[in-house]
């Protein structure tokens, strides 16, 4: 225990005019017990190799796609493209049990992508539950589209709207994007799902975290009634269950197990005195530069992320911020500087808990305690990957 006295015309596009109103979201905290926060790394095993029982060149799918494929110099797929994109192809349901890093994108686009390519009027969308995700998914979009004439738009909220419905006027096949934003255009008619065949949820649970549960279940709604559902989840909650129950037929569950967080995570928590300032004890941690080499500290809210990151800043620690008040711009510019290693220091809100893959994370500090239990296994999911040791500590008073 750490103590604090140590120092072309879219098939999307319709013109119709719909009403705009948002839904309210609220979070509810748990009751943690603080011990949880405390446990020791153990020896990691070895883990288990995965055998594929195919390449990417056995699958059934258009020789352009085969190509895009080999350029990104992939030859084996990982477990959940290998146990599901045979499934996809034959048009079949899915349900993926998985975590971010599993390659669980591909396992949906490549079906999709070949779908589309024998026939141009298909079209599908992917929802996010970030902006960051949404953006990673589209950059392996345009690398496994690359030449075939096949466009997504990303929709997302804390960038330009008007750039959103240009894009989506000038025609696309795939739309990715966060619920609210994907919402906002459906329901100003921008957007029209009614012959869309292809829905991905992506990171599903991680969406019911964050109040869309009614959002995603009216865009669904939207969607053609011979739908083809690719639904990914960590977790499995109720209600998440009986979504999946709903809009889905039959689905193929896939389930990747992947290794335990904790078993290579070292979880402490650091003692908050009465009297002591809670930044000089975080401060002191942070000069142990080598120890404390690439650090994701967790903040709840988003003026409180930027007032640690700006003090942090005055006191000559590398840092930036991600934010929902940042624009959309400044935050993939940090993110940048983050994994690039021009910060060694990310201070942000749970937005950057999910979805996203910095590599390298040494420390994941939990400046205040996080509402839930699961958040907090998916915040200090950042650190410990690939098989290395990280560090998780949470602040407690």
């Amino acid at each position: 225990m750490y103590n604090a006295r140590n120092k072309r015309k879219s098939p999307f596009n319709n013109r119709n005019r719909g009403n705009r109103n948002k839904n309210k979201r609220k979070s509810t905290y748990e009751r943690i017990d603080v011990s949880r926060f405390i446990s020791k790394s153990t020896v990691i095993e070895k883990e288990e190799i995965y055998l594929p029982t195919h390449t990417f060149s056995d699958f059934k799918i258009d020789a352009k796609l085969k190509l895009a494929i080999a350029n990104k110099n992939y030859i084996y797929p990982s477990p959940i493209q290998d146990k599901s994109i045979p499934h996809a192809l034959e048009g079949r349901d899915i349900l993926g049990i998985a975590d971010t890093g599993t390659g669980k994108t591909a396992s949906f686009l490549i079906p999709i992508l070949n779908k589309i390519i024998n026939n141009r009027e298909e079209t599908a969308i992917i929802i996010a539950p970030t902006r960051e995700l949404a953006i990673q998914i589209d950059k392996e979009l345009s690398d496994l589209a690359r030449g075939m004439k096949i466009w997504g738009v990303v929709c997302v909220g804390g960038a330009p709207i008007s750039a959103q419905i240009r894009g989506l006027r000038r025609g696309c096949s795939i739309v990715i994007g966060t619920p609210g934003r994907l919402l906002d255009l459906v329901k100003r008619g921008e957007i029209n799902l009614s012959n869309t065949r292809s829905v991905v949820l992506d990171e599903a649970d991680r969406m019911l975290d964050m109040g869309f549960i009614n959002d995603i279940t009216f865009l669904l709604e939207k969607t053609s009634a011979e739908r083809q559902g690719f639904f990914f989840s960590a977790t499995l909650p109720k209600p998440i269950e009986k979504l999946i129950e709903r809009f889905a037929k039959d689905p193929v569950k896939v389930m990747v197990k992947t290794r335990d967080t904790s078993k290579n995570v070292e979880q402490d928590v650091v003692r908050i005195n009465r009297g002591t300032n809670k930044i000089d004890v975080l401060c002191d941690l942070l000069n142990k530069e080598n120890e404390f080499k690439k650090v994701l500290i967790f903040s709840e809210m988003k003026h409180a992320v930027e007032k640690l990151s700006v003090e942090l800043i005055k006191r000559g620690y590398r840092a930036g911020s991600i934010h929902g008040d940042k624009r959309h711009n400044d935050r993939q510019r940090t993110l940048l500087k983050f994994r690039n290693n021009e910060i060694n220091i990310l201070v942000a809100t749970d937005v950057a808990a999910r979805g996203l893959d910095i590599p390298e994370v040494t420390h994941v500090i939990n400046y205040e305690i996080p509402q839930t239990y699961d958040t907090y296994i998916h915040r200090i999911g950042r650190t410990g990957r690939a098989s290395k040791k990280g560090v998780a500590l949470t602040f407690v008073g």
